[in-house]
């Protein structure tokens, strides 16, 4: 079903967009960023992945060129022209404290890490989520041109958090026009620092809502208010979670910039060679943006999956199934509660890496149509019978995950091509922690103990591949922001001091006003909040 009139004129493949369970093609980006779910409840995705066959052209130039050359295959010049499009990466890039965005950092022999942490809220997600607030000003600037009062167009945002996602959301968001952004987090279930953070922002147009329940609960809240026609009239909700596809566009970039940095630093390694990514993932959006760069050309050998104790991918990639592992009670409980370890529902294992603590990996649905658009491909049939039967595999799929809790084995061929792209690992919170100390021993590093789960994967990866093979592991938060874990694992070096890491910003929140509003584990009493604060907002 169309929803827009045809772009052939303006737009390549790569510059419109489908949903993944079929319901909907041919939209633009700016459809795409604005709605953030498709009305079928599916994932937005470009009909194709353009292949960059100059990119390694590319090797010189910085973050934000290369943003540039990337973005540019998927938005189309008549929605954003080339000069506003680097204005706005420019501008979303300038909050960073290094100058090159992400740097690169040498571990030891063949392992690289990649620093994803030096954005405002010192997480990985800034790399997309200052982009994706900027994007969103600049819709809502062009479509409320001349207009004034409540024929404006306002969106508002809303988004469920067990921690970093909230913050970068804020940071992304606070103080851009005609935007509110409501960010549900479990009341007491998340870090102190992650907390401070979200609710120490005080920005008119920013509201921080502490759901009494999980995080899953909040998840599902945002899910309803999205499904509710009413609710999406009435106050024209926005995605800022990692379903909205500009999220993982903006990720697409550290895997090119990293690769030509790792060129630069090593004597052995040199563009058009072969490397492998590791990333700890749990919703599996940042490992998708790998994907997306692997088929628009970069040369990888393999991306390493690296899951926690909550390991629903890494069972797929050894057994073809894809099923929901609910943990007893007792079983589940670990972790440590000053890191937000309690975010998670019941049947989630409670780890040390809390923000990958997950029953089901939302973005996983983008791949599993890729896989099943393949696969529909061998039998020979035109471009339009192969997208609609990856849309049909995509939504049964779906719906055995819903009532039946998994689904699977897939066919073998659906899984040969996911493994001749990636890997997987399983990191216990034990294995975390002895990684951590293990580096930090000997090359005095720091890591938080997400980026500990990649970095064990990484290891192993190592002792696997062919010799010589540079791998890059991909960050995910500064270790201040789960002192808990870091001073757990490194608490009986003398050489550490939790003051090397901690950075002033985090000593000054304790500091400042708190704005928060406490809301029952209900959708309704969330819509109904939210709608208040707006008209609130806007009258003001």
């Amino acid at each position: 079903m169309a929803d827009e009139s045809s772009h052939s004129k303006t737009h390549t493949e790569s510059q419109i967009y489908l949903s993944t369970r079929g319901g909907d093609y041919d939209l633009s980006f700016e459809t795409v960023v604005l709605k953030g779910l498709a009305a079928d409840g599916g994932l937005f995705l470009p009909h194709e992945i353009p292949t960059a066959v100059d990119w390694q052209d590319w090797a010189d130039l910085s973050y934000e060129d290369i943003a540039l050359k990337i973005f540019s295959f998927y938005i189309s010049t008549s929605e954003i022209p080339t000069a506003d499009l680097k204005a706005i990466i420019d501008r979303s890039y300038s909050t960073f404290r290094a100058k090159e965005v992400a740097p690169l950092v040498h571990l030891k022999d063949d392992l690289y890490l990649l620093e994803l942490f030096h954005g405002p809220s010192y997480s990985f997600k800034d790399c997309a989520l200052q982009f994706l607030g900027n994007l969103f000003e600049y819709f809502l600037t062009r479509k409320n041109e001349g207009k004034v009062g409540k024929d404006r167009h306002h969106l508002t945002v809303v988004g469920a958090t067990s921690g970093d996602t909230g913050s970068a959301a804020i940071y992304g968001l606070r103080g851009k026009k005609d935007v509110s952004v409501a960010i549900l987090h479990p009341k007491g279930r998340v870090s102190p620092i992650q907390e401070a953070q979200m609710t120490a922002c005080i920005d008119a147009n920013v509201y921080n809502l502490a759901v009494k329940g999980t995080f899953d609960d909040c998840q599902d809240i945002v899910k309803t208010l999205f499904g509710d026609p009413e609710t999406n009239k009435d106050l024209k909700l926005g995605a800022v979670n990692s379903i909205n596809f500009s999220r993982i566009l903006a990720q697409i970039v550290y895997y090119f910039k990293s690769y030509f940095a790792l060129a630069k630093q090593s004597e052995t390694f040199k563009v058009g060679d072969t490397v492998r990514f590791v990333v700890p993932t749990g919703n599996f959006g940042d490992i998708l943006a790998g994907y997306f760069a692997v088929r628009m050309g970069l040369p990888v050998d393999r991306l390493v999956i690296a899951t926690n104790e909550n390991d629903i991918l890494d069972r797929f990639w050894k057994t073809g199934r894809y099923e929901k592992h609910a943990v007893p009670a007792k079983e589940a409980e670990g972790g440590l509660e000053v890191d937000g370890v309690k975010a998670h529902a019941d049947g989630v294992k409670e780890t040390l890496s809390p923000a990958m603590d997950i029953l089901v990996s939302s973005n996983f649905e983008r791949l599993l149509w890729f896989l099943a658009y393949e696969f529909a491909a061998t039998v020979g049939m035109d471009d339009e019978f192969n997208k609609k039967h990856a849309g049909q595999e995509v939504n049964a799929w779906l719906r055995d995950l819903k009532v039946k809790g998994g689904f699977g084995p897939v066919y073998k061929d659906v899984l040969s091509s996911a493994r001749r792209t990636f890997e997987s690992e399983r990191v216990s919170d034990e294995q975390t922690v002895e990684t951590m100390k293990q580096f930090y021993d000997a090359v005095g590093y720091v890591l938080d103990p997400h980026t500990a789960v990649g970095v064990t994967a990484a290891v192993r990866s190592i002792e696997r591949a062919d010799d010589g093979v540079p791998h890059i592991s991909l960050s995910t938060a500064h270790p201040a922001k789960f002192a808990g874990a870091v001073e757990l694992a490194l608490k009986d070096n003398d050489k550490f001091s939790f003051d090397k890491v901690l950075p002033e910003e985090f000593v000054a929140l304790e500091k400042k006003p708190r704005r928060v509003a406490d809301v029952d584990n209900d959708w309704k009493a969330v819509r109904d909040l939210v709608r208040q604060q707006v008209e609130k907002e806007l009258s003001s």
